[in-house]
């Protein structure tokens, strides 16, 4: 069994967090309000969709045994009787030798079997509307371009089941089904608390020795990105009293606590004393560039995590840690964004045994072949860096060099976990 201060796999990172956190309890939102949640309970649809067998394009619907002999050489011509618009219906009867024009969507007459589409169909004589005759130079399947009653849903049947995840569509399908308040899981509100006497508040000028406080704005970014709620607290400053405090204050009404600076071991790092002191202390250190301090624990059973100061830190930490435990207690079950294999532009050497996390831009070249570039400045204290790449290259753990060419894994970090590449 590892201890705390044990430097831990990225891999037994992800599972502690995500062997601590719980699913939140649930809600009822609006329909619109639930698309991209997770739905807590099975939903069902209140009637058949349709409700009615349809037209499924423009067409002519007919008895479809009068047109068995049609042939290119041997067309068979019917005489129309009447139009069907769609919100239209046609009570009467088809006699044999007829037909009617219906569009798409319209209730099919009752005496129907197929539909053919416009078209193929010749015009004989007149408009192809009521009153005119048109020819047919082929039968169609038994039921053609027929959309029949219940053929998406039926009526008491689950349409979206529990923990599924609701897309844009599937707010147009639970709308067709009747669906219109939702039982979801509940996003998870979260505190987060920037620490550091260095900082000041946008848009303050910073002084000598003073920064602008980005690390919170972008970890506040991520909570949202990641369907959570963000919650700025104020700046706190380097001291163990002071942290102690805002970290007591924010477990009382936070489902998640992230703290960003003070996540080393210098003198004036204080989030892991912190955590101790007032909880359980589980994990201090990743095997990770950049983030190996990473601070994870359990204040009042609410989880704190510490990031580290550095802005590119701080960011590999949430997403590669972090947005798994948001994600899972909102119900949600893919946790990987997708990874590709690409070339590296340029080979690399590598002096640190730690797994490295490269801010990289994929490209594909005219032969389909994906081309990874890592930025050339790959400092830890650079947020435009990541803003201007679109995935992160993984050096694997040890010194062993990567030459130009080489197949490395790429983490597509801007692509949902739902897409299977």
């Amino acid at each position: 069994m590892t201890a705390p201060t044990d430097m831990i796999s990225l891999e037994q990172a992800q599972e502690l967090i995500l062997s601590r956190v719980a699913k939140l309890d649930t809600e009822t939102v609006p329909l619109l309000d639930a698309m991209g949640r997770v739905a807590a309970v099975d939903l069902a649809s209140d009637m058949n969709v349709s409700p009615f067998a349809h037209a499924a394009m423009d067409g002519f619907a007919m008895h479809r045994e009068d047109l068995l002999e049609a042939s290119d050489e041997n067309p068979v011509e019917l005489d129309v009787i009447a139009e069907v618009p769609a919100g239209g219906v046609f009570e009467g009867a088809i006699g044999h030798g007829q037909c009617v024009r219906i569009m798409t969507g319209a209730a099919l007459p009752a005496d129907a079997d197929a539909v053919e589409k416009y078209e193929v169909v010749g015009i004989v004589s007149g408009d192809g509307k009521t009153g005119s005759r048109v020819s047919f130079s082929s039968c169609p399947k038994e039921r053609a371009n027929i959309r029949e009653t219940g053929e998406e849903a039926k009526a008491g049947e689950v349409v979206v089941s529990a923990g599924e995840r609701i897309g844009d569509a599937g707010v147009g399908f639970l709308a067709s089904c009747g669906v219109l308040e939702v039982p979801v899981y509940r996003r998870p509100r979260v505190a987060i608390i920037p620490i550091g006497s260095e900082l000041v508040e946008p848009p303050a000028i910073p002084g000598p020795g003073h920064i602008r406080n980005s690390n919170g704005y972008a970890i506040a970014a991520c909570v949202r990105n990641a369907g959570g709620i963000a919650d700025m607290h104020p700046i706190v400053p380097d001291t163990l009293e002071a942290l102690s405090a805002a970290v007591t204050k924010a477990v009382a009404d936070h489902d998640f606590v992230i703290t960003t600076g003070g996540a080393s071991n210098g003198d004036y790092d204080f989030i892991k004393p912190v955590v101790e002191e007032l909880g359980e202390l589980l994990m201090t250190t990743v095997n990770m560039r950049p983030g190996k301090a990473q601070t994870f624990g359990l204040v009042e059973g609410v989880p704190v995590f510490g990031l580290p100061g550095n802005p590119a830190a701080a960011y590999m930490g949430f997403q590669l840690i972090i947005r798994k435990g948001l994600r899972a207690m909102q119900g949600y079950s893919a946790f990987e964004h997708p990874h590709v294999w690409a070339h590296i532009s340029q080979g690399r050497k590598k002096k640190d045994s730690r797994r490295i996390f490269l801010r990289a831009t994929l490209t594909r070249g005219d032969d389909g072949q994906l081309t990874v570039t890592p930025a050339s400045n790959q400092s830890s204290g650079l947020f435009g860096v990541i803003q201007k790449s679109n995935c992160v290259a993984i050096m694997p753990e040890g010194f062993e060099p990567i030459a130009t060419g080489d197949l490395i894994e790429c983490i597509l970090l801007d692509v949902p976990e739902e897409v299977v590449l």
